[in-house]
């Protein structure tokens, strides 16, 4: 298939994009399964990828065999599986959250720390919500979704146009989020100094726009600074949330408290996020994304991970 860029001239019904509209076709029958089958799928469907995609597997162990040192190497292969099968449940459920009626799992999902959420809308100045890539990731926008008034978030968009429009309009059909991309900070910060919240996930290595390296499971991981700049520039209240899927099958939410002085200090703030990711990823750690290149960028020295 030509580069996105390319493909970017072309009609969305030009054959190039014939496959793209395959999948999307397989991937809205899929969301009309039970949720109950969508998981039983998604374990099957995660074991064999496993031993399928070596190349993505060496990298999720190369990152257990850094960030969990004290575990064995059955362990870690075990968790290299686990990591696998979240990852493909939390396809299967972003399926459902794109097409399929959320509402019993927002008033279903436990949440905790709307205290915090709560004092930081009162401030007025708009809340900036700090994420992390777990498993269950467009499944979990709408179960934090609702519990805002204005919601937004920070995204990518996909090279592919098709799988952009089809992930693009599955995520705003909830509670009018708005997105925003990497080139439209400056609108963004308007909305929130309008009161809006923005969720933005920015754990994952951005190459050689990483700024600051801090402690990441004890390795040092590049970070960008524009939450920093974010928080800064707008006065937002700054909150990190996780989300989860737990072992019962249901699904938690979790609000921290208002990270008073955040932006002043960008290094520092890459070190609360991170903490706070981190501890949240040794409670579930198959939760995670270890599939992702999270230590790619080292520090000026430092050995390679992969």
């Amino acid at each position: 298939m030509a580069s996105g860029k390319r493909n970017r001239k072309h009609s969305l019904w030009h054959p190039s994009y014939w496959p793209a509209w395959t999948l999307v076709c397989l991937l809205r029958l899929l969301s009309f399964l039970p949720m109950g089958l969508k998981q039983r799928l998604g374990g099957w469907l995660g074991k064999r990828l496993s031993s399928k995609m070596r190349s993505r597997a060496r990298v999720a162990d190369a990152n257990l065999a850094a960030c969990m040192p004290e575990l064995d190497q059955a362990t870690r292969s075990q968790l290299v599986e686990d990591a696998f099968v979240a990852s493909a449940r939390g396809v299967l459920e972003s399926v459902h959250a794109w097409w399929r009626d959320m509402t019993p799992y927002c008033e279903s999902a436990s949440v905790q720390g709307t205290e915090h959420l709560e004092e930081a809308k009162r401030r007025g100045k708009g809340v900036l919500l700090i994420g992390g890539h777990y498993s269950i990731f467009d499944f979990a926008l709408p179960l934090i979704a609702c519990k805002l008034e204005k919601p937004g978030y920070m995204y990518r968009p996909n090279n592919n146009p098709v799988i952009d429009r089809m992930i693009e309009r599955g995520r705003r059909r909830h509670f009018g989020i708005r997105p925003f991309t990497k080139r439209q900070i400056r609108p963004m910060l308007s909305f929130l100094k309008e009161g809006g919240q923005v969720w933005f996930a920015c754990d994952q290595d951005f190459g050689k726009k990483s700024e600051v390296f801090v402690p990441f499971f004890g390795i040092s991981a590049g970070c960008i600074t524009s939450p920093s700049f974010i928080a800064r520039e707008s006065g937002a209240a700054v909150i990190c949330v996780s989300h989860l899927r737990m072992p019962d099958g249901s699904y938690r939410v979790v609000f921290s408290p208002i990270q008073e002085s955040f932006g002043e200090h960008p290094e520092q703030d890459a070190k609360v996020w991170n903490s706070f990711i981190e501890a949240t990823v040794r409670e579930q750690p198959d939760q995670y994304l270890w599939l992702h290149k999270r230590f790619k960028s080292r520090p000026e020295g430092a050995a390679a991970i992969y």
